[in-house]
């Protein structure tokens, strides 16, 4: 929920899953050295031969295809390993994030948990020794052989929890996701018009939306973090993509007070100007959102590919996803994207052997299969999967093409520990126009460049 992200996250149920994201300062105990974070001299992975276990799993999903893949899998799992019950906790991103942190500092969190990737959650966890490194495991079940780099850095850190996308593996993801244009394809025939194919083409589709009474873009905002995909889809047309993975990362050597940066700012107001947004986005929930664009209303939806599978159940052959547009069209992909939602082990799960084989089981290849075909996009094995034309051939050929050119950038959100908020409230603020672009910019390289130049 990518996440801000979602996820947001960053963060796919929908069709594809994830490949989401967000914020909030956290505690800190010292780093991982414990005994109880560190990974266990010799490691089992013979599932059925470890005893009687009930392993605690807390996870974020919820919504159809999500929630059918979990299902399914977890039956899958506990009728391969009867010896090992599930307890599963199941609940939204936002009541996830806000209950996990609590959670994790109490004497008996759950064993396995899906963490926010970004600083504020996974980062302080981290930093607070909560979860534990995952390093040994991935040796054991050859997670580096099924999984690129570029997918695992989603879900490294160093050992203190500053550095965010290098050093130790304290989770394994199962989807993939990418923010992208949904598109309504009857809407754009009554238009007269074509899935765009370049940024002008796009701007020209929401004036004649609007101009023919339509809803050009459906938003929802009020939970602050979908605005960060919208604003991270502008962005890319005009800032290069290395500059904004500096950004996303928090590390040195980048600004937000660029032209491109106020370029892209400024359409956002130029947008609500212009009445491409529906009427009370900032007072609209994300939810209803989606949900109003699924039953008809709205040309064009910004979102992650996590919401394809609910919304194609509604839309059918109606729903288009896209990647966005370039300037040009030869133009490489740029797009917000990364994975969903990893699966942690916490420090102190008294069963880190059948954790860890419970995240392979959620992660290997016959798991790909099923989240398929429930409407989700794997991480791995993407190109190895068949599906049928559509909203999900639409999804998976995105997902593909941007990870093949190289074109997926970080959620901006992950930049520092307070970010998500930072970000959130001052793009509520530039939409209603509390705020201009080159305030709002302002108030992004404050907390950006405060953490930036004293981390590490």
């Amino acid at each position: 929920m990518i996440a801000s992200t979602p996820r947001g996250r960053a963060v796919l149920a929908a069709t594809v899953v994830a490949l989401a994201a967000t914020a909030c300062a956290p505690g800190s105990s010292a780093p991982p050295t414990t005994a109880s974070s560190a990974a266990p001299s010799e490691v089992r992975t013979d599932a059925a031969n470890l005893g009687n276990v009930t392993l605690t799993v807390w996870d974020q999903e919820v919504r159809g295809g999500q929630a059918a893949q979990m299902k399914q899998l977890n039956a899958a799992f506990e009728a391969k390993y009867p010896n090992i019950k599930l307890k599963r906790v199941s609940r939204s991103f936002d009541d996830l994030n806000t209950t996990l942190r609590l959670a994790l500092s109490g004497n008996e969190p759950p064993d396995v948990v899906e963490a926010n990737n970004g600083r504020s959650s996974m980062g302080a966890f981290v930093k607070a020794g909560q979860l534990r490194p995952l390093n040994v495991y991935a040796e054991a079940y050859h997670w580096k052989k099924r999984y690129p780099d570029s997918v695992l850095r989603y879900s490294s850190y160093s050992a203190d929890g500053k550095v965010f996308g290098e050093g130790n593996l304290y989770g394994l993801p199962q989807v993939g996701e990418v923010v992208g244009i949904y598109y309504n394809a009857a809407k754009l025939t009554s238009l007269a018009l074509q899935p765009p194919k370049t940024w002008e083409e796009f701007q020209a589709a929401l004036a004649k939306a609007k101009g023919a009474g339509e809803v050009p873009m459906q938003l929802g905002n009020l939970d602050k973090w979908p605005a960060i995909h919208v604003f991270g889809t502008v962005q890319g047309r005009d800032v290069p993509a290395a500059q904004i993975s500096t950004l996303a990362f928090g590390r040195k050597g980048a600004s937000w007070n660029t032209p491109e940066n106020t370029k892209a700012a400024q359409q956002l107001v130029d947008w609500v100007d212009k009445g491409y947004f529906n009427k009370g986005f900032n007072g609209q929930g994300y939810d209803p959102a989606w949900q109003a664009f699924s039953k008809g209303t709205g040309v064009f939806m910004i979102a992650g590919t996590w919401l394809m599978a609910d919304m194609e159940k509604v839309l059918g052959k109606n729903l288009g996803f896209m990647l966005p547009p370039g300037v040009t069209a030869d133009a490489p992909p740029v797009a917000t994207g990364g994975t969903g939602l990893p699966f942690a082990i916490t420090a102190k799960s008294p069963n880190p052997d059948a954790a860890a084989a419970y995240i392979d089981f959620i992660t290997n290849a016959d798991a790909m299969k099923v989240l398929t075909a429930t409407g989700n996009l794997p991480v791995a094995d993407t190109d190895q999967q068949s599906v049928k034309a559509g909203a999900q051939q639409d999804v998976f050929k995105a997902f593909g093409t941007a990870t093949k050119n190289d074109g997926l950038v970080p959620y901006l959100d992950y930049a520092t520990p307070t970010f998500a908020d930072t970000l959130g409230a001052a793009l509520q603020d530039l939409l209603a126009k509390k705020a201009t672009p080159q305030e709002f910019l302002a108030t992004l390289e404050k907390d950006y460049k405060t953490f930036s130049e004293t981390n590490g």
